[in-house]
């Protein structure tokens, strides 16, 4: 059985263990290791001194141990507790960036995915998509990515959204992982189209069809959604109607997503949910 390469996030809070339980139980039934990642940097009022302070020297090793203490009493934890025997952990303490340690990782092996909790520590919950979590989205393009929101617990996805505008084209490579979670759940996929054209035009019919051929083994509805003023209120009262489990979209540029990522992230969101979002890279 294949070994599913998984990275785990974590700055040890309660969103990013919500994240990792969510993470053993969608692959449950797989051989699967889980890369659990920290990063930590000294405080940055020190860092100018980093290269040559014995003060900043000494920061940066207590830091280093207080990670590399917290992940192993995770993976403690995780042995103890509900032990798969399917299930692997390799901790990861690293003096870096977040985003740049999640690609140095996906370089070196074949990582079939990141999860990540959508807050990290601040939890507020007005927040969409935490600081985080935006910049591995933003980085980490090479890679499918799975948010899951801080009250998000784990339910075999039945009902999956899969959010298109039909403008760009659709690859096996770009849909694998929305495929292997539908079928190894039996979801239905319901793909949802926000009419802002009278028709589809030639291109997009064309894209419409791949996407029906691709997903022909599976169950799946087509849902035109009427377009009335915000395109996160249509998905948000989609996902609602639909009682969806997981939403999934593509990270196209200039795509749905971008657009509420750019969006302010306190307060001015509309599309609040306590769904996983599956981002598929372009």
């Amino acid at each position: 059985m294949e070994c599913k390469h998984v990275i785990v996030p974590t700055d040890f809070s309660e969103t990013a263990d919500r994240a990792l339980e969510y993470a053993r139980a969608l692959f449950r039934s797989d051989s699967c290791s889980f890369h659990l990642l920290n990063t930590y940097t000294p405080a940055i009022s020190h860092s100018r001194f980093m290269a040559t302070s014995l003060h900043g020297s000494v920061m940066e090793k207590n830091v280093q141990t207080a990670s590399e203490q917290g992940l192993q009493e995770l993976v403690d934890s995780l042995l103890t507790k509900n032990a798969n025997p399917l299930h692997t952990f390799n901790t990861i303490s690293s003096f870096n960036i977040l985003t740049e340690e999640i690609c140095n990782i996906s370089e070196i092996n074949e990582i079939r995915l990141v999860v990540t909790g959508t807050t990290g520590k601040s939890g507020l919950k007005e927040v969409f998509l935490g600081s985080n979590t935006v910049r591995i989205l933003n980085s980490a393009q090479e890679c499918p990515i799975l948010t899951i929101p801080p009250e998000a617990n784990f339910t075999p996805p039945k009902q999956i959204a899969f959010i298109t505008d039909y403008k760009r084209n659709f690859s096996a490579a770009v849909l694998q992982p929305l495929l292997d979670i539908a079928s190894t759940y039996g979801s239905k996929i319901r793909v949802m189209h926000i009419k802002e054209e009278q028709e589809l035009n030639k291109h997009q019919q064309s894209n419409k069809s791949i996407l029906e051929e691709y997903l022909s083994k599976l169950t799946y509805t087509i849902h035109e959604m009427p377009y009335y003023g915000s395109k996160a209120k249509v998905i948000q009262h989609f996902l609602e109607d639909m009682e969806v489990d997981m939403v999934s979209l593509v990270h196209y540029k200039h795509g749905f997503l971008e657009e509420l990522l750019r969006e302010p992230v306190i307060k001015k969101v509309i599309f609040h949910t306590q769904i996983p979002m599956l981002v598929l890279p372009e």
